[in-house]
């Protein structure tokens, strides 16, 4: 493994654990505005161009396998969306809504780049309906 690869998967590995962490502890309001501070930030400039989307997800994937009880679709979609903002892409967190077969509330997050599922991607993706985008709201 290259020490690329090595950086990539111990970035994504310390992402994804404040990610966990955050959801665990702070209002969602308050880490969506961490997030978006963190994408934004001085990493931004560094890594640029510096991954492609396929390592990006790999490395995302990878953590999460090796991470103690795994990662939820909302973690892992904010670690990837973190990683691309950080490597020059413009990624679109999806958050999406259905009624289980059993009438229950059922919630999934995924990551969109032009159009297309980057990371938690599902058969029945389609019974989702997509919440309104989170992109320009004052959080």
């Amino acid at each position: 493994m290259s020490n690329r690869a090595r950086v990539l998967l111990l970035t994504a590995l310390i992402l994804l654990t404040c990610v966990r962490l955050g959801l665990l502890l702070l209002p969602f309001r308050h880490l969506l505005k961490l997030i978006t501070r963190i994408s934004e930030g001085f990493l931004h400039d560094i890594a640029v161009n510096k991954f492609s989307l396929g390592q990006i997800v790999w490395a995302v994937n990878v953590v999460t396998r090796y991470m103690p009880g795994g990662a939820k679709c909302l973690a892992r979609a904010l670690t990837t969306q973190v990683l691309m903002n950080w490597c020059g892409y413009k990624p679109e967190l999806r958050i999406g809504v259905s009624k289980g077969e059993t009438g229950t509330f059922e919630a999934h997050a995924w990551v969109e780049y032009q159009g297309q599922v980057v990371i938690g991607y599902l058969q029945d993706l389609p019974r989702f309906v997509p919440l309104p985008s989170l992109e320009g709201v004052n959080i």
